[in-house]
C-alpha cells in the first residue's frame, strides 16, 4: 500500500470539485488508501484517517438497504439496472426514457431510490439511512453540516430532477423533501478506512467482516455489485470495468470503493477528480493494485 501510495501521490491531473462550495476547499494533495478483507484484516497507506463526505458513495449502500426492504423485482422495476451513458446529473436521460430512471447510481435513480426509504415520517426515514450506512461502517457516521448547508444551498438540479420525476409519476412523495433526504445521505462523513470496511461488507456477502452482524442479504449483495459494476463510474464504467474488472463507486468528493467478491475493498480518497466525476489517482491506484494483487474478476490463465 505504501509503495502504491508513493507511485501516485505525485499525480497533479484533474480539478477538485467547485459546484459544491465546499467541496473546493478540499486540498488536492489528501491522498488516502485502504484495504479491508472479508477477514476484517485493514492495511492503509497516506490520509486513510482523513474524513470526507460520502456524496455519491453513499448511492450504492442506500440501494443495498432498500433492496433489502422492498425486494428484488419491485426495485428493478422502479429505479432500473443499465446504464445511461450520460453525465450523473442529467435531465436528458429520464427524457430519453418516458420518465423513468435508467439506474440506481445517477442522480435520477437516486433520488427515486430513496423516495422509496421506509418509514412513516421524514424523520424515520433518515433513521433507516443513518442506521444502516452506520452499520455497514460498524461506528456510528456523523453528519458533515458545512457540506450539508453547502449543498442545500446549490442543489437546485437534484430538486429540478426530484421535480420531472414527480410529474412523469415516478416519485410519489414530496420531492423537496425527497431531496433534502438525498442530501443529508450525501453528508455524511467517512474514511477510506471506513469505506473500505463498507464495501468489504457487500463483498463479505452483506455480513460486516469485523462484528460477523449481517447488514443485508448474500442476494442483496450481488444485485448492488451487479448494478456498481455496469453503471458505478457513470459514463465511464465501461472503462473501469475494462481496465479494473471490479464494481465500483465514487463520490464527488473524491472517494472511491472498489469490491472484489469475496476477497475485500479497496477504498481511495484523493479530490481531484477527471471529466467524469471520478478520482484520478483513484483510478490509476485501482487499476495498479487490481493487477498487482489479481483482483480482476475477468482474468483466468489456459490450464
Amino acid at each position: 500500500m505504501e509503495k502504491t501510495h508513493s507511485m501516485y501521490a505525485g499525480l497533479e491531473e484533474g480539478n477538485v470539485a467547485s459546484y459544491i462550495p465546499k467541496l473546493a476547499e478540499a486540498d488536492p494533495r489528501w491522498f488516502g488508501l485502504t484495504l479491508a478483507s472479508t477477514n476484517g484484516s485493514t492495511f492503509s497507506a497516506g490520509d486513510s484517517r482523513q474524513e470526507f463526505s460520502i456524496q455519491s458513495i453513499s448511492k450504492a449502500f442506500v440501494y443495498a438497504l432498500v433492496c433489502d426492504s422492498v425486494g428484488h423485482d419491485e426495485v428493478r422495476e422502479r429505479i432500473g439496472v443499465n446504464n445511461t451513458g450520460l453525465p450523473f446529473n442529467s435531465v436528458m436521460a429520464i427524457e430519453l426514457n418516458a420518465g423513468h430512471t435508467m439506474n440506481p447510481m445517477v442522480n435520477a435513480g437516486a433520488l427515486a431510490t430513496t423516495s422509496l426509504v421506509p418509514g412513516e415520517s421524514w424523520d424515520q426515514k433518515w433513521e433507516f439511512i443513518h442506521a444502516g450506512l452506520s452499520a455497514f461502517a460498524g461506528r456510528d457516521l456523523v453528519l458533515d453540516d458545512d457540506v450539508y448547508q453547502s449543498e442545500m444551498e446549490t442543489n437546485l438540479r437534484n430538486l429540478s430532477i426530484a421535480r420531472l420525476l414527480q410529474s412523469y409519476g415516478h416519485i410519489a412523495v414530496d420531492p423537496a423533501c425527497v431531496t433534502e433526504l438525498y442530501t443529508r445521505q450525501c453528508s455524511l462523513r467517512v474514511t477510506t478506512e471506513d469505506l473500505a470496511i463498507m464495501g468489504a461488507t457487500l463483498a463479505n456477502g452483506g455480513a460486516h467482516p469485523v462484528t460477523g452482524a449481517s447488514v443485508v442479504s448474500p442476494a442483496v449483495s450481488q444485485d448492488v455489485l451487479s448494478v456498481m459494476a455496469t453503471t458505478g463510474m457513470y459514463e465511464a464504467s465501461g472503462d473501469w470495468l475494462y481496465e479494473i474488472g471490479m464494481p465500483g463507486k465514487s463520490g464527488v468528493a473524491g472517494g472511491v470503493v472498489t469490491v472484489a467478491p469475496g476477497k475485500g475493498s479497496l477504498a481511495i480518497f484523493s479530490p481531484p477528480l477527471d471529466a467524469a466525476g471520478n478520482s484520478v489517482r483513484g483510478i490509476h491506484a485501482t487499476a495498479h493494485l487490481s493487477r498487482k494483487l489479481g483482483l480482476n474478476l475477468f482474468s483466468s490463465t489456459p490450464r
